[in-house]
């Protein structure tokens, strides 16, 4: 191996750190106490506002959280009603299968009073029934045509109702099936 020269470093060569710059002496400020007052006042103020801004923060996240809640609870239930209005039809089907001495007279009795409750739920849960008469213009948002018929009418007015339709709170549920009459 062979010995790396070192350099020689002369006496008047050597570097020097350089000097350390004068330490200057804090500035001493005279604070007034108003100006204490006033800081004091301002931070009182700031831990005042971001009390009532967490405060405010929490509220709305207890909101937020009720209201999922609440969706929830309302996506869960939402034919409860309906359902509660559905059982007394339910039971009076079941109470006429129950007769054993069934008379033409009573069953159509049974039938149209089972009819009425069942017409009663409906209302009550705000299912309507969409029965068009003959001559009614035709209605798409309501209405499904299956067929045209020649008739002494109206073009695309209703000849014949094969099914009903049905909304719920306003929101079709089923259009009514017709039949319309052709243009002539």
């Amino acid at each position: 191996m062979q010995d790396q020269a070192k350099p020689e470093v002369q006496n008047d060569q050597v570097e020097q750190a350089p000097a350390t710059p004068e330490v200057e002496e804090p500035v001493v400020v005279a604070v007034d106490s108003d100006f204490e007052e006033k800081l004091l006042q301002t931070e009182a103020k700031l831990a005042e506002l971001q009390d009532a801004y967490l405060r405010a923060k929490a509220d709305g996240e207890n909101i937020r959280r009720r209201a999922q809640d609440d969706i929830s609870k309302a996506h869960k239930f939402a034919v409860e009603s309906f359902a509660e209005s559905m059982i007394p039809v339910k039971d009076s089907l079941e109470m006429a299968l129950k007769i054993e001495n069934v008379t033409v007279e009573s069953l159509k009795e049974g039938t149209e009073v089972t009819l009425r409750q069942l017409v009663n739920a409906f209302e009550k849960n705000r299912l309507l029934e969409i029965n068009p008469v003959r001559g009614e213009k035709l209605d798409p948002a309501k209405h499904q045509a299956v067929s045209m018929v020649p008739a002494d009418q109206d073009a695309n007015t209703v000849v014949e109702v094969l099914q009903k339709g049905y909304t719920i709170a306003d929101r079709l549920l089923r259009p009514a099936l017709v039949t319309v009459a052709q243009a002539k």
